[in-house]
């Protein structure tokens, strides 16, 4: 039986504002991943579905949602900062906070002047509902606020079993290769990582979900698909008594019954790849030559202590299988530096690992302590000048290989897809193996191109078509 919280007479002033004053415009700012990006489109579904309007930036908003990240310190900060600019720029808008900060931390941002309203990813959901129910709804509240601040809606998201619909963009939204989240929250409990406990479980979106809003994004004209969750590689696995699905199996279904002309698939894990996944990809020709694949150390101490499921020989054979089979693929790892009690022994150990392994590029992340995590508890922090020294020597490290990865193709020809951005005359693509490509001259948008590779720019290909 749903029970609604005793409120404060000033939170309940908050709240009949929050209810009572109509609104006609909104605006969605997202931070962190691809899965919150995910979320934010599907927020503005909600919103548009109540009738409000898209507004072209904060500004011009009634109603301002910031969905927000926590994976990191600087996260936080970002979000902070970006409530204070609104209400400095926008005083009379209304914003509502939501997301994974939200959920970790929803009393810190009660409390910041021009909050109106804290939802937390056990409520996203019910975002719309909670912010502009009906004078007759009533909507279920697990925890309110009631000391000082806004109205903050937060459970247990461990209880969450909803997964928020993908976007299904239409024709003239402005992305050209939409993001599709098939999955949501992690059971794995890496040491440094406040995820888990802030997305809850691994649920995934059902089979016929996926099919549908594939095909809906087909008929909307688009030729290329993100496949994006928060691991990615566990979809299906929670549905023990039915067939044992695997990521593999949702990829074949895609190709098997939908038209799209192009999949890319976001971060997998290492022990998902397995040769099944691995040959499917190799020889699909609608699956992008592309394999993220998060190592986080080179050390093995290092990944027993963040709790990683993989040891690096493991992640080595994983990796050197992908490239057999795929020799033009990207290949592209998360990697931190810093963690406690990481010596520069450790640190040398991953520095030699990546300098070995065919990587084409690194998301390269300095440790940060997140509250209620066992690292933030662990001794023998490393000082932050020596992590940056460590993030710089594996930047550059990164910039070096994928150079030399992309002088392969100079003289060669490589699928591409245009995107929307033009400048001086030319136009943004994005490789099938993940390469940033600038073609001479004005191209439409989301149109599969055969380039020609001319040369190198700074970081990216030049070519023509």
């Amino acid at each position: 039986m749903p029970v609604q919280a005793r409120q404060s007479s000033d939170t309940s002033a908050a709240w009949s504002h929050l209810y009572n004053d109509p609104v006609s415009s909104f605006y969605v700012e997202n931070f962190g991943c691809r899965a919150t990006q995910a979320d934010g489109a599907a927020i503005e579904r909600q919103l548009a579905d109540k009738g409000l309007v898209r507004a072209d930036d904060s500004t011009a908003a009634e109603v301002v949602v910031l969905n927000t990240c926590t994976v990191t310190a600087s996260a936080d900060q970002d979000a902070r900062a970006t409530i204070r600019r609104i209400h400095r720029q926008n005083p009379e808008a209304r914003i509502l906070v939501t997301g994974c900060y939200a959920q970790r931390a929803p009393a810190e941002i009660a409390v910041l002047p021009g909050v109106s309203l804290v939802v937390g990813n056990s409520h996203k959901h019910q975002l719309a509902e909670l912010a502009l129910p009906s004078a007759t709804a009533f909507v279920p509240l697990a925890q309110l606020q009631d000391a000082h601040g806004a109205p903050a809606v937060v459970g247990d998201v461990f209880a969450h079993t909803e997964l928020m619909a993908a976007p299904v963009f239409d024709s003239n939204h402005e992305k050209t290769r939409p993001n599709l989240k098939v999955q949501d929250g992690c059971n794995n409990r890496c040491s440094f990582c406040i995820i888990p406990y802030v997305r809850g479980r691994s649920r995934s979106l059902r089979l016929d979900e996926v099919i549908g809003n594939v095909d809906r994004l087909v008929a909307n004209g688009y030729r290329e698909i993100v496949l994006s969750g928060i691991n990615l590689g566990r979809w299906g696995r929670e549905w023990a008594s039915e067939k044992r699905y695997r990521f593999a199996d949702l990829l074949r279904a895609i190709l098997d019954r939908t038209s799209i002309a192009r999949l890319r698939i976001s971060s997998v894990e290492p022990m998902d790849w397995s040769d099944e996944l691995i040959a499917l990809v190799a020889n699909s020709p609608r699956i992008c030559r592309h394999a993220h694949v998060p190592l986080q150390s080179g050390s093995d101490r290092i990944l027993r202590r963040m709790h990683r499921k993989y040891r690096p020989w493991h992640y080595e054979d994983r990796i050197m299988r992908i490239r057999a089979a795929m020799p033009t693929a990207a290949i592209g790892a998360d990697v931190m530096v810093g963690f406690p009690t990481e010596t520069d022994e450790d640190f040398e150990q991953t520095r030699a690992f990546v300098e070995r392994l065919p990587f084409t590029y690194l998301h390269v992340f300095t440790y940060s302590s997140r509250p209620g995590t066992p690292s933030a508890e662990m001794p023998d922090q490393v000082p932050v000048h020596t992590a940056r020294e460590r993030n710089h020597i594996l930047r550059e490290l990164a910039a070096r290989k994928k150079r030399e990865f992309q002088q392969q193709f100079v003289g060669k020809t490589l699928e591409a897809i245009t995107l929307s951005n033009v400048v001086n005359g030319r136009t943004e693509a994005l490789t099938d193996n993940y390469q940033k490509l600038w073609l001479e001259g004005v191209h439409e948008a989301n149109r599969s191109v055969v380039a020609a590779i001319t040369g190198i720019e700074g970081e990216a290909l030049l070519g023509r078509v």
